[in-house]
C-alpha cells in the first residue's frame, strides 16, 4: 500500500519558486543598502525567508496533516505581507516614488512570468542538488534587470512587484487546499476510511461462516453428545432443549 497522502514537490510550486527569488533579492537589497545591524535589516530577511520556508515546510507536512500545510501556507503569505510594508515603508521614508500598479516598468516585471510559464527551467532532477541550484539562478536571473540595479527605488518597487504575484499565488494555493479539505477531508478522516476499507477487503476475503452451526454441547451429567429436541406436550410444548443421547439411562439436558 502506497502513502495516502504524498508530501513535498513543493520545488514544482510557482509560490515557492517566486518566493525564492523574493528571498535573494531581498538577501541582496539589505546587504547593500541597510545597515546589517539594524532591527529593519534583520526583519527584512527573515520575512523573506519565512515566506519561502514555511511554504516548503507546509509541503513536507501535507502528508500527515491537511491543517497544518494550510496553517504554514497562511505563514509564508503573512510573512511576505509584511515584507511588502517594509518595501513599501523604505520608499516612503525616502520620498522615493512607488510604481502604480499600471505603470509600464510594473507591467514589464509581471510580464515575465507569464511569458515563462511553461519554460523549461522548471524541470530538474531532485536528487541533483546542482540542478537545483541551476533552476533556482535561471528564475533569479529572469528579474536581473530589475533587481540587481544600482537604483534602490527601481529594486525595490521590482520586489514589490514580485511580492504582489507570490501572494496572489498563495492566495490561489490556500482557495485549492480549503476545497481540497472539504471535498476529501483530513487526514486522520482519510486514515479512518482507509482502515474502515482495508477491515472490509479482509472481511470479505474470509470464507462465509454463515451457514456453519456450533457443534451440540456435551451433557453435563454424563459426558455425552447431546442432540436438539422440542417437547411435544404439556405447557412447554413446542420448546427447543439439548438432550442426552444416553436417555432414558441419563436424563441431562440443556436450555437453548
Amino acid at each position: 500500500m502506497g502513502r495516502i497522502r504524498p508530501g513535498g514537490g513543493y520545488r514544482e510550486l510557482r509560490s515557492f519558486q517566486m518566493a525564492t527569488v523574493i528571498y535573494d533579492a531581498t538577501w541582496r537589497f539589505c546587504e547593500k543598502y541597510l545597515d546589517a545591524r539594524s532591527r529593519m535589516c534583520d526583519q527584512m530577511i527573515q520575512a523573506a525567508r519565512s515566506g519561502r520556508q514555511s511554504i516548503a515546510e507546509g509541503s513536507r507536512a501535507s502528508s500527515v496533516s491537511s491543517q497544518t500545510e494550510l496553517r504554514l501556507v497562511h505563514v509564508a503569505r503573512s510573512s511576505l505581507e509584511e515584507l511588502l510594508l517594509d518595501y513599501e515603508d523604505y520608499l516612503r521614508h525616502r520620498s522615493l516614488p512607488q510604481w502604480a500598479y499600471d505603470a509600464p516598468e510594473a507591467l514589464e516585471v509581471r510580464k515575465v512570468r507569464a511569458e515563462n510559464q511553461s519554460d523549461k527551467i522548471d524541470q530538474f532532477n531532485r536528487t541533483d542538488q546542482s540542478a537545483t541550484r541551476n533552476s533556482d539562478d535561471k528564475h533569479y536571473s529572469l528579474y536581473t534587470r530589475w533587481i540587481e540595479q544600482a537604483e534602490p527605488s527601481i529594486r525595490a518597487n521590482a520586489i514589490i512587484c514580485l511580492i504582489h504575484q507570490a501572494n496572489w499565488l498563495l492566495d490561489r494555493q490556500i482557495e485549492a487546499l480549503e476545497r481540497e479539505f472539504i471535498e476529501d477531508g483530513s487526514y486522520s478522516e482519510q486514515l479512518s476510511a482507509a482502515r474502515l476499507a482495508e477491515r472490509n477487503r479482509k472481511k470479505q476475503d474470509m470464507p462465509d461462516q454463515s451457514n456453519q452451526s456450533d457443534p451440540p454441547p456435551l451433557c453435563p451429567k454424563c459426558g455425552k453428545t447431546m442432540v436438539l429436541r422440542t417437547v411435544r406436550k404439556g405447557k412447554s410444548a413446542g420448546r427447543q432443549f439439548f438432550g442426552c443421547t444416553g436417555y432414558p439411562e441419563c436424563s441431562g439436558s440443556v436450555e437453548v
